[in-house]
């Protein structure tokens, strides 16, 4: 991601705040937006999966021992799990697409400080810089 080409005082002139060009803005709406289709498509395509191995699980359980019957279920919840973790990432990045739009993308939203470009480059959707979410992580 480009480094912003001006700054301005904030309120209090306590801290200079990043103003990014509509080049740059549109720039980054395209990647996240981009994303959000990856992602999408490898959700819906995650349902599929799970609604068709579920169809022949159903038709393939005559006969299951209670061995069979629990490496199904495991499986299950794992196919489950990467769906609902697919879920969670589009839910980040439409939120970051809603914070490039409230002109609040890329500032933390605990701390207010700016999070540094090589965190959003690595994690587009970061809304906590590094010290705010090391403190999340913690709890």
């Amino acid at each position: 991601m480009a480094k912003a080409t001006e700054t301005r005082s904030g309120t209090n002139g306590a801290a200079a705040e990043r103003v990014r060009d509509e080049a740059e803005t549109e720039r980054i709406r395209e990647a996240l937006v981009a994303r959000l289709g990856e992602l999408q498509a490898e959700y819906d395509r995650s349902l599929s999966e799970i609604t068709e191995l579920q169809r022949e699980r159903l038709a393939d359980s005559a006969g299951d021992d209670l061995a069979d019957t629990g490496t199904k279920t495991f499986e299950r919840e794992q196919e489950i799990t990467l769906a609902n973790t697919l879920l969670e990432r589009i839910t980040q990045v439409e939120r970051a697409i809603d914070r490039l739009g409230s002109g609040n993308y890329g500032w933390c939203e605990r701390c207010g400080t700016q999070i540094p470009v090589e965190r959003l480059a690595a994690f587009p959707s970061a809304t906590l810089c590094v010290s705010c979410k090391q403190l999340e992580e913690r709890r």
